[in-house]
Parts: C-alpha cells; sequence; structure tokens
C-alpha cells in the first residue's frame, strides 16, 4: 500500500492515484497539471493554499488504505 508525507510531490500522489485529486479541489488547488504542482510538495502547496498539512495527508493516506 502506498502512502504519502509532507515531502511528497503532488504530481507524485497523482501518479499513485489519479482519484486523489479531489482532495486538492477541496483546498483550492485546481491547477494539479501546472508547472508548481509537478515539483511542489504536499506542505509546500498547504502553507500556499492555507490549509493543515497533516489533515490532507491524513484525508489521502486513508483514501488510498480503504481502496
Amino acid at each position: 500500500m502506498a502512502t504519502v508525507d509532507k515531502n511528497t510531490i503532488i504530481a507524485d500522489v497523482l501518479k499513485i492515484d489519479a482519484g486523489t485529486a479531489p482532495f486538492f479541489f477541496e483546498i483550492g488547488m485546481h491547477c494539479l497539471g501546472c508547472p508548481s504542482a509537478s515539483g511542489e510538495t504536499i506542505e509546500q502547496a498547504c502553507m500556499v493554499h492555507g490549509v493543515n498539512a497533516d489533515e490532507l495527508i491524513d484525508k489521502i493516506n486513508n483514501y488510498l488504505k480503504n481502496k
């Protein structure tokens, strides 16, 4: 089972499972294909969007675990 952490690049999360995209949309990150998303970590994206990284990581990991 794949898991993510604060240092996981968003593009890598989407490669693990494209079904994680809605979690990023929920925090206002709508440009998942842009260069920023390709090189940005979950922690960096959360800082930019004012979101708690730990909460987002928990949501994503729970989703991946329950697939």
